[in-house]
């Protein structure tokens, strides 16, 4: 093997490890924030303690006492066609 080959094949060695790690831990911030946002701890606080915004924290962690929102569907209608 080359120089480039092994250097390129233990960079996506790495890369792949590092993926894991960061899936695995970003799935058990995810957790910690569903966990407490049920106890009451609000988003601006989460977002702050994280480094993450406020709006992140909140799609991910919703108020579970909110009612939840309605479905909107919208139907597109093709324009008339002109009478020229």
């Amino acid at each position: 093997m080359t120089t480039a080959e092994e250097e390129i094949k233990a960079a996506a060695r790495k890369r792949e490890r590092s993926k894991a790690v960061f899936e695995r831990d970003d799935a058990a911030l995810r957790e910690l924030f569903v966990k407490w946002r049920a106890d009451g701890v609000g988003p601006s606080d989460m977002a702050r303690w994280s480094g993450l915004t406020r709006e992140w924290v909140a799609k991910i962690a919703p108020d579970p006492s909110a009612p939840p929102k309605k479905r909107v569907v919208r139907v597109r209608r093709p324009k008339p066609a002109d009478s020229d």
